[in-house]
């Protein structure tokens, strides 16, 4: 049995001088530790035992720190001791229960980052994945403007289905497609929460079973963008020419080419080739996020030739006339929007998709385009088809045309081009 310490008093425990350690007694394996002008509460326990093969019993005996003396006192350090010794003889480990106490608090103050926090991150994130700068703000913009406003602020632990579908209710009737968007970017934000452990239990963006029975479907009916009839295209380009500035340049190669204007945006120099007359643009720019080539018509090389030295060689083609920046959208719609009035005044129509009964949008482009293809030349849908870059159902198929049938490509651009600058209504 072993050597139970004299109980010293707190003026005896107050003239211990040395180095090493000092039984004070009341509690055994309580001790004051020295080590030069450092004195602390060490308690040593047993915390479990053992018998070896030879049937040898091993205790496992652990140091607990009490405290610095003298913050903390004698008498305080044997509270301390006689608590520790009852949390083990009830098995219970103190420097495990200390040690999953701060987990826990760890645990609870991750849990209390905010909405706004999580979702910083992950725009973060998308900013390295996503290809569309103007999505990427989208996700900002958006955020900023519906939801942070409410529930930015709080802890994205306690947010609830309800709280969700509150903050998208006044939104869910009048702007139906941008609340399921901003639905969408809460429940990513959600996910990388849950991922993270900020959150638990059932994502509270989901939609079906979820926020689907609060709000509701709408019914939704899918218009194309307005375009310009065909017939009208080489007016427009005509007044088009009459505008100076980068934005009228960029609005011509759009026509020109039969691109995107998201393509059109981010064109640089270095893309292209002036020997073969093809543009090439990278995979990461493309929607079917695959390297598409664009035969360019002699109107779209002289485009470029016309604007070349306007810019620097490492720059965009196209570039915002402040910044140098990418262009916006907002910058053809602008255009467009002022072309449309300034010929509403001459002659009361405008440039208008009669079908829509709506101004005409950069995209609608396209389609013009291909009602045009369709209706006022021989070539084969696939070739026109191609032209858009929209994917083809059969893979081997589309294979064969971005090699083959570049050529086609390039005689329906040349044509394509000539009847938006020679063509005139009867």
């Amino acid at each position: 049995m072993p050597k139970k310490a004299k109980e010293l008093s707190a003026l005896s425990v107050a003239k211990i001088k040395d180095n090493g350690r000092h039984a004070v007694g009341g509690v055994g394996g309580l001790h004051l530790r020295i080590v030069n002008n450092s004195r602390a509460w060490v308690l040593r326990v047993v915390v479990g035992q053992r018998f070896d093969e030879n049937g040898k019993l091993h205790l496992h005996r652990r140091d607990i720190g009490l405290g610095s003396y003298p913050e903390v006192s004698l008498a305080e350090a044997r509270a301390k001791a006689h608590e520790m010794k009852a949390q083990i003889r009830n098995g219970i480990d103190p420097i495990q229960l200390k040690q999953d106490q701060l987990q826990a608090l760890r645990i609870q103050k991750l849990r209390n980052r905010t909405f706004r926090e999580c979702a910083q991150i992950v725009i973060s994130n998308k900013s390295r994945e996503l290809k569309n700068q103007k999505h990427i703000a989208q996700w900002s913009t958006t955020l900023e403007t519906y939801i942070y406003p409410t529930l930015g602020d709080i802890s994205i632990g306690t947010i609830t289905k309800v709280d969700i579908a509150e903050v998208l209710r006044p939104i869910w009737i009048e702007k139906n497609e941008t609340a399921k968007r901003i639905r969408g970017r809460i429940e990513t934000v959600f996910d990388y929460a849950k991922a993270m452990e900020y959150f638990e239990g059932d994502n509270p963006a989901e939609w079906k079973g979820n926020l689907e029975p609060i709000l509701g479907n709408l019914k939704q009916e899918s218009r194309p963008h307005p375009s310009l009839p065909y017939d009208q295209v080489s007016t427009f380009v005509q007044h088009l020419r009459q505008k100076d500035g980068i934005s009228p340049k960029a609005l011509e190669f759009a026509i020109l080419t039969a691109c995107r204007s998201g393509e059109i945006f981010g064109a640089t120099w270095q893309e292209i080739d002036f020997q073969n007359k093809v543009w090439t643009i990278p995979k990461e720019r493309m929607k079917a996020e695959k390297e598409h080539r664009v035969p360019l018509s002699e109107p779209a090389i002289e485009l470029l030739k016309s604007i070349q030295t306007d810019t620097r060689p490492q720059s965009y083609i196209f570039p915002a006339p402040r910044t140098g920046s990418m262009l916006s959208d907002m910058s053809l719609t602008t255009l467009i929007k002022r072309m449309h009035e300034q010929k509403v005044k001459e002659d009361s129509l405008g440039y208008i998709d009669p079908k829509q009964n709506r101004v005409i949008t950069t995209h609608g482009f396209r389609s013009t385009f291909r009602d045009w293809s369709a209706d006022m030349t021989n070539y084969p849908r696939e070739v026109c088809e191609h032209v858009l870059a929209h994917k083809l159902p059969d893979e081997v198929e589309a294979a064969y045309l971005r090699g083959a049938y570049l050529e086609k490509r390039k005689g329906l651009m040349a044509d394509w081009a000539e009847f938006c600058e020679e063509y005139k209504t009867a």
